[in-house]
């Protein structure tokens, strides 16, 4: 109890020194009397010993926001931190908003997976325990496992929810807490709402909420492993359309985990798919959450992520290199062309992997009519599919940025006796085909092989495809990066000018530099002047930045912060329609210009304080 002279760590026999703040000693009081890690609970005593208060502020005087995304934060001692009591918090209002939601909850159960970041295996474990407390069925992987395999559960196993514990390609002090619905995707409103009012609501742990013993003792505890492993690779061989040539293909493929789970997985899914075994990357097949030989275990960010697959394809004339993020669900190509290395976009993928899937799909269906196939992508990405879909007669839908938009437009349009059969974003994400509904790097991969090996047959480059794709479909080019800004209110003051553009209220700029701009929707304001009323067609959040801007040239460009990290990021696209004159390269030139002035007149970085993305 706090007295004039300390704080007293209930139930600890401690007595901490005040900080000199009664709100700030009462959060140390409430943390030691909940905190049974002796690690987190010796950096606050040191906290409180060196009367660091800005410290004990910012660790204890807000929480972590559990969102759509669920949690993502950097682990340590806080509630605003990734730790063991605040896994605990987040499990007891998961557990407390399910059995609220499904009354059948004993029954279907709980399906938990993790990566190798430190503490994974802990904080599935812990989450674990409190279901198996209240007596609820926990399907928990006694290994580390890709991410997809939590979605790809849920449904397989019928169960009511999934817990995927990864940070994803994060830096290694990071972890995160992502949580999937019964459908087999990730949550959307409201459920992240009712979530995050249960977890506020049920923040002391119970008396049981630390016993991870029951893991090891439940019968209702079970590992799906084995069963999961062999049903996804039966599954994915529905996407193989060329075994036979798979099996004498001459293609190399170099493989990198990013030191993150996929190894593994990979080598079955070539297994699954008759494909030659890939040549890994040595230094980065092995599980490593310290991540050891790259900046950043984020393929996305190109060449310098691929430094050594590259050296392993020298090495071994490869001259295609696949690569998985530190949980396999994302996926980045290179191919090697003329002597240099060609690191594919999120987009060029994107546009591959469509004109595959239709390919395939056709070669099935010869004769039947499309009207009822679908291919999905972001509104971020490019508009390649939509382009594709036009021409083919097939359908495009147009979701908000990120899986959980994207999974859940599948589910809804199968639930519709609807095909979907590809849906992708230009961050590297892809969901071929609907065995798994969030993105899945392993499928994604052994798919995007297979395409290699064929194209090989017809000695064809992926590069020189993606030339024929344009040709036909319309040249798509985009430029897309990011800004780091580690200060929110910079954020909002960065758009809040965009909105009051010459401080004038609700007024958005009518030109970038010479770029006129036709048409301004904002997601977060609910403003689309290129609609009646000026109500846009997606949905709209206050919760995060969006401002997209359709220019008179035809250029599309998007201003958006993330989700999950302390980026502002840009995307824009150029696209020259096929047979309307012009070259590749004077799109690729004036894009490459307007992205230069738009981001001097709107982001601003000198002014702004932004950190431009290395590498």
């Amino acid at each position: 109890m706090a007295t004039e002279t300390g704080v007293g760590g209930a139930g600890a026999g401690e007595t901490l020194p005040s900080v000199g703040d009664k709100e700030l000693d009462g959060l140390v009081r409430q943390w030691m009397a909940w905190d049974k890690t002796e690690a987190t609970r010796g950096v606050l005593k040191q906290l409180v010993l060196d009367k660091n208060v800005d410290e004990i502020r910012s660790r204890l005087g807000q929480r972590m926001a559990f969102g759509t995304a669920g949690l993502r934060s950097r682990m340590g001692m806080g509630f605003s931190q990734m730790n063991d009591l605040t896994i605990l918090q987040t499990a007891q209002g998961f557990l407390r908003y399910l059995q609220k939601t499904f009354p059948d909850l004993q029954k279907t159960g709980l399906v938990i997976g993790y990566d190798s970041r430190h503490n994974s295996q802990r904080f599935a474990q812990l989450t674990a325990g409190i279901f198996l407390h209240a007596e609820v069925p926990v399907f928990l992987f006694s290994k580390i496992c890709p991410t997809p395999y939590v979605p790809y559960s849920v449904l397989h196993l019928g169960c009511s929810a999934g817990v995927m514990v990864t940070a994803s390609h994060n830096p290694k002090e990071d972890n995160g807490y992502k949580v999937y619905w019964n459908n087999g995707s990730q949550i959307t409103s409201p459920h992240d709402k009712g979530i995050a009012s249960s977890i506020d609501a049920n923040l002391e742990p119970w008396p049981t909420s630390w016993d991870v013993s029951i893991c090891e003792q439940s019968p209702l505890c079970q590992d799906p492993m084995d069963r999961i492993t062999k049903a996804y690779y039966q599954d994915i061989q529905n996407y193989c359309c060329h075994r036979e040539n798979n099996q004498k293909t001459s293609v190399k493929f170099t493989y990198t985990a990013m030191h993150g789970v996929g190894y593994q997985f990979e080598v079955q899914a070539f297994q699954a798919f008759s494909l030659p075994s890939v040549i890994p990357v040595e230094e980065q097949i092995i599980p490593d959450p310290e991540f050891p030989t790259v900046k950043f275990p984020n393929p996305e960010e190109g060449k310098s992520a691929l430094d050594l697959s590259m050296q392993t394809a020298e090495k071994h004339g490869s001259s295609v290199i696949l690569a998985n993020d530190p949980d396999a669900d994302r996926l980045a190509v290179a191919e090697k062309q003329n002597g240099s290395w060609k690191v594919f976009t999120g987009n060029e993928l994107g546009a591959l992997l469509g004109w595959w899937a239709w390919q395939c799909w056709r070669q099935k269906n010869p004769d039947k009519d499309a009207k009822d196939v679908w291919m999905i992508a972001s509104t971020v990405s490019s508009k390649i599919l939509r382009a594709i879909a036009i021409k083919e007669s097939f359908n495009f839908e147009e979701t908000l940025t990120g899986f959980k938009w994207m999974g859940n437009k599948a589910d809804e349009l199968m639930k519709k006796g609807q095909t979907v059969l590809l849906a992708f974003e230009e961050a590297i994400g892809f969901m071929y085909g609907t065995n798994v509904l969030d993105k899945d790097g392993i499928s994604a991969s052994v798919v995007m092989a297979e395409m290699t090996c064929w194209l090989a047959s017809q000695n064809i480059s992926l590069t020189q495809q993606l030339g024929r794709i344009f040709e036909t479909y319309g040249y798509h080019t985009s430029e897309n990066s990011y800004y780091i800004c580690h200060d929110p209110p910079t954020i909002t003051k960065m758009f809040e000018r965009m909105r009051n553009w010459d401080g004038k209220t609700g007024q958005y700029p009518s030109s970038c530099g010479p770029y006129k701009i036709k048409h301004i929707r904002d997601l977060t304001a609910g403003y689309d002047n290129s609609k009646p009323g000026n109500k846009p067609v997606l949905p709209t959040s206050k919760a995060s930045q969006m401002i997209t801007f359709s220019f008179e040239n035809g250029c599309v460009a998007t201003l958006r912060t993330s989700g999950t990290e302390p980026k502002i990021k840009y995307y824009t696209e150029m696209c020259l329609p096929p047979g309307t004159g012009g070259s590749p390269e004077s799109v690729a030139a004036e894009l490459h210009a307007m992205v230069e002035t738009m981001v001097k007149e709107l982001l601003q970085p000198e002014v702004n304080g932004l950190i431009a993305r290395s590498g």
